[in-house]
């Protein structure tokens, strides 16, 4: 089968005239990175791989262990319409130089989680829900707070002009890469838009998030505009979510294994042990999930946002949320904490690993909450544990859940939780505008 999918990628890559080669790759913070090849070296890197030294890396490895290889998986292959010449993308795994497995590679993590799930005859499906913001771009006036929308349309209205085109391209490009785009619509807030991905396996749902995010940047700044996978950029529009919708399927017969019509709430023992697994360890999984001191904005900000950790059918509010299923629908687990600056393959391990310990010591699931918290009913603050409210909070969490640094390695978690102390650190020394505005002549 490897065999068979190397030969595809070279034969497309020839078809297409590809001249240049992106071998990418995904740091620990989720940053993509790249080494570029003349074409002519595709062939001889499908089989032995691409050295680079990995120690400027950020969250990579000390100097001493910088020597590592870049692992093509041929079946992420994509031509890149965008590119001035024809250039091609692969995904990389990393490795070193006995050639093992790299610790510290994100995309290896959610591989061996992958695995655990296998073992115990599961496979694990995401389909995913992406939203974001496109602003004018002014370059440094952008990024000093000069957000101007491109529109002012609201939900479910029809996207025009370059928005309309910059979400058809990108779709298109995704199409061609052998991605499936379910559906793309405008979201609530001014500029702000959602594109669905269909459900896939876990480790392609989190190669499909990395490149739609690459799709939209890039066709983005062909029409002079800036797209923003910032969880809240604006203070008086609703943030930015990645939902995931889970799956477990029986690995030997292919069936939904979450599905039970006569269950409770239609749910088999095994999804609601899932659910109480992720519900178990929400807090710890969170600083993945939502992994910038701007991510806790949109978590505390209401507009649908989960603030508490719950799960419900038609709260929309609610961490986990299960939807009514039908004869067209499939039972699906949404989990709607996440946002798209999260590293998508740390928090997909994450998230599978809290399930599987679920069902594992088959941890039994609360009631659901349907009623939303945000309607001021001190009642249901008492019903239910609440997400970290900042970026410190969360980073104490994932220090104190073992199953959750479980899920991502000892190697990755000491230098994400040193990243993240230290953009923490920043912010809290930062004086804003704010600050000084309230307080400068005044106090």
């Amino acid at each position: 089968m490897e065999l068979d999918l190397r030969t595809q990628a070279l034969a497309k890559a020839r078809e297409a005239g590809v001249e240049f080669v992106h071998l990418q790759f995904i740091d620990i913070v989720g940053g993509i990175k790249s080494v570029t090849i003349p074409a002519a070296r595709f062939a001889d890197c499908l089989t032995f791989g691409a050295w680079f030294d990995g120690s400027a890396i950020e969250g990579r490895a000390r100097v001493v262990e910088g020597d590592l290889y870049l692992h093509p998986d041929p079946a992420t292959f994509a031509v890149l319409p965008w590119e001035p010449v024809p250039t091609g993308r692969v995904i990389c795994n990393l490795m070193d130089p006995d050639g093992l497995q790299f610790p510290t590679d994100p995309r290896y993590a959610l591989q061996a989680v992958l695995a655990e799930a296998e073992d115990l005859g599961l496979r694990y499906r995401v389909a995913c829900e992406l939203e974001f913001f496109l602003f004018e771009d002014h370059g440094d006036e952008t990024a000093n707070g000069r957000l101007d929308p491109i529109d002012h349309h609201s939900y479910f209205e029809l996207p025009s002009g370059r928005a309309a085109q910059i979400c058809q391209a990108t779709t298109s490009a995704l199409t061609e890469a052998g991605l499936d785009v379910e559906s793309m619509h405008h979201e609530v807030g001014p500029s702000q838009f959602e594109i669905d991905l269909a459900e896939v396996d876990a480790l392609r749902a989190a190669d499909s998030i990395v490149t739609l995010k690459w799709a939209l940047r890039a066709f983005a700044r062909r029409q002079e505009l800036l797209a923003s996978f910032m969880p809240k950029p604006r203070a008086d529009a609703p943030g930015s979510g990645l939902h995931f919708h889970q799956v477990l399927l029986d690995l030997r017969t292919g069936e939904n294994v979450l599905f039970d019509p006569v269950g409770q709430h239609q749910l088999s023992s095994v999804a609601r042990h899932f659910v109480a697994g992720q519900l178990a360890h929400g807090r710890g999984m969170c600083a993945l999930l939502a992994p910038l001191v701007n991510s806790y904005k949109r978590l505390s900000g209401g507009d649908e946002a989960p603030a508490r950790i719950i799960w419900a059918r038609t709260n929309r509010s609610a961490l986990i949320r299960v939807p009514e299923v039908n004869q067209r629908t499939v039972m699906r687990i949404e989990l709607r904490a996440g946002d798209p600056s999260c590293n998508p393959y740390l928090a997909l391990a994450a998230m599978l690993k809290a399930g599987l310990d679920g069902i594992r010591n088959e941890i039994p699931l609360p009631e659901p909450v349907e009623d939303s918290l945000f309607g001021g009913d001190g009642v249901q603050d008492e019903l239910a544990d609440p997400l970290p409210s900042e970026l410190g909070a969360a980073l104490e969490e994932l220090d104190w859940d073992p199953v959750v640094r479980s899920a991502i390695g000892q190697a990755i978690y000491e230098r994400f939780l040193a990243a993240k102390e230290r953009e923490w650190a920043s912010f809290r020394s930062h004086i804003s505008t704010w600050e000084l505005q309230s307080y400068l002549d005044s106090a």
